[in-house]
């Protein structure tokens, strides 16, 4: 089983490569985030524990850009933070594990047997409707070769349509899947939303992928037709 360690703290780099290695790992040792990718796009590792708290790249942003790099190996992450909010934040860059310093040694290496056993995550499907993209691991949309920058809730509204290309989905449903109970039925929000996308995945491009049922709600044509 081989491990990638990364810690810019040496002294602690260090004790972790020891130890590891000393329950029958094969450890490597990265000292940032830059040489983290690095050594991940170069070696094929079982899993790779990442420190949150570096300097530069910090953890968490090494784990999303590993899986922007399509490096799927098991990423487990030491933080000395608990809150909920860090390890949501962790958990959606796409770290499958994490671990709250202190912590014991052998716990360390049983979570890594237990996510080398689970082997590499699949990539998540990448949602396409046309030459608009949409990627869940990255949360990445794009229009053919151009990059297309989302709100949180945008991106929510265009998930939701892609995941269902030409299907109508109701105000209801889309409030539901990007508002979940937050939400007011009787609002126009959906509305205001699908505007903010039309000015940023179609306009831009002369294309109208979402269109307007009358009475019904909104879809997104596996064919958009261009815009007049």
């Amino acid at each position: 089983m081989r491990v990638l360690v990364v810690d810019d703290e040496r002294r602690m780099a260090e004790l972790l490569r020891r130890g590891l290695t000393a329950d029958g790992l094969s450890v490597d040792v990265a000292h940032d985030g830059t040489e983290a990718l690095w050594r991940a796009g170069a070696t094929r590792y079982d899993a790779i524990v990442l420190d949150v708290m570096m300097p530069g790249l910090d953890g968490v942003t090494t784990c999303r850009r590993l899986r922007e790099d399509d490096v799927w190996s098991p990423v487990l992450l030491l933080t000395a933070r608990d809150a909920i909010e860090d390890r949501v934040a962790g958990l959606d860059a796409g770290a499958d594990d994490y671990l709250v310093k202190p912590f014991a040694l052998p716990e360390l290496s049983a979570r890594l047997r237990a996510l080398a056993r689970r082997g590499r995550a699949e990539r998540p499907t990448v949602l396409r409707v046309g030459d608009l993209e949409l990627d869940p691991a990255s949360h990445r949309v794009r229009r053919g070769d151009v990059a297309i920058d989302l709100s949180p809730k945008e991106y929510s509204v265009l998930y939701a349509l892609m995941a269902a290309p030409d299907a109508v989905l109701d105000r209801y449903e889309l409030l539901e899947r990007a508002w979940g109970s937050e939400y007011e039925n009787r609002s126009n929000i959906i509305d205001v939303y699908i505007s903010y996308l039309r000015q940023k995945i179609d306009r831009p491009f002369g294309t109208d992928s979402i269109q307007t049922v009358r009475g019904e709600g909104y879809r997104i044509r596996s064919a958009p037709a261009p815009s007049g």
